[in-house]
C-alpha cells in the first residue's frame, strides 16, 4: 500500500504546470498506459505550450515571489488560500457522505477564521485537525463517474474529461465568482496562483526523463488514490 499520508498531501487546484506533489512521491509509474491517453498528440502540443507559458512567464513570477517575500509572509498566505479551500473540501465531503470529514473540515474553518485571524495561521492542524483534499473531480468519481480518458487542458493543465467537467462546479465553491470588485477578485486570484506555483518550485526537481509522461503518469496516479481514500495496491 502506499503511505496513507499521502493523501494529505497535493495542491489546491491545477495551474499551467501544476504537478501534485503527493504523487510525484509515489513509486510506481508504470500503469498509465495508452488507452489512456488517445488524444497524447494533442495533448503533448498543449503540454508544450503551458511548458513555455509557465517557462518564461508564470515560474519567473512566482521565483521573484518567493525570493522577495519573507518566508513567514509567505506561509501566512498559503494558509489563507487553503482556509478558503477548505470550504469546497467541507462541501464536496458533505456530497460524499463523509460525514467525519465534514465535521473536521468545519471545524478547520471555525478555528482558522477566528482564532487563525481570516486563516493566516493554520491553528487547526497543531490541533490535530488534519487538512482534507477534496474536489468535485473526485466527488464525481465517488458517485461512480469514470474519469474518461487523459487530457492536458490549455492554461489549466493536466486533467481528465471526468476532472476537467468538475472545473466547473468547483470553480463555484471558491469566491471568485461572487467577488464584484474586478480588481480585488483578479489580484487575489494571481495571488492564490503563484503562491501556489512558488510551493512547487521545489518539486518539480523530482521530475525526470520525459516530463510529458512524468507529469501525465502522477496525475493519473494521484487522482486513483485521492478517489479511493488511499486504498491503492502497488503494481509491484
Amino acid at each position: 500500500m502506499l503511505s496513507s499520508g499521502m493523501k494529505r498531501l497535493g495542491t489546491r487546484k491545477i495551474g499551467p504546470v501544476i504537478v501534485t506533489v503527493a504523487a510525484m512521491l509515489s513509486p510506481t509509474w508504470s500503469w498509465a498506459t495508452a488507452e489512456q491517453d488517445p488524444w497524447e498528440n494533442v495533448n503533448r502540443a498543449i503540454f508544450r505550450f503551458n511548458d513555455t507559458l509557465d517557462t518564461y512567464a508564470l515560474k519567473p513570477v512566482a521565483q521573484g515571489y518567493q525570493k522577495i517575500t519573507p518566508e513567514l509572509v509567505q506561509k501566512g498566505v498559503t494558509n489563507f488560500f487553503n482556509n478558503i479551500g477548505d470550504v469546497a473540501n467541507l462541501a464536496n465531503n458533505l456530497l460524499q457522505g463523509k460525514v467525519q470529514h465534514a465535521g473536521v473540515d468545519t471545524s478547520r474553518v471555525l478555528f482558522n477564521s477566528t482564532f487563525g485571524v481570516l486563516g493566516v495561521m493554520d491553528v487547526a492542524t497543531p490541533m490535530g485537525l488534519q487538512r482534507n483534499n477534496e474536489d468535485f473531480g473526485q466527488t464525481l468519481g465517488v458517485w461512480g463517474v469514470g474519469s474518461g480518458s487523459y487530457v492536458m487542458l490549455p492554461f489549466f493543465g493536466p486533467s481528465t474529461v471526468r476532472d476537467g467537467i468538475g472545473l466547473v462546479p468547483n470553480a463555484y465553491m471558491g469566491p471568485y465568482p461572487y467577488m464584484n470588485n474586478m480588481g480585488v477578485r483578479n489580484g487575489m486570484y494571481a495571488l492564490d496562483v503563484v503562491d501556489d506555483r512558488a510551493n512547487l518550485l521545489a518539486a518539480e526537481k523530482l521530475i525526470t526523463g520525459d516530463r510529458y509522461v512524468f507529469i501525465r503518469n502522477a496525475y493519473l496516479q494521484n487522482r486513483e488514490y485521492l478517489i479511493k481514500d488511499g486504498e491503492v495496491v502497488d503494481d509491484f
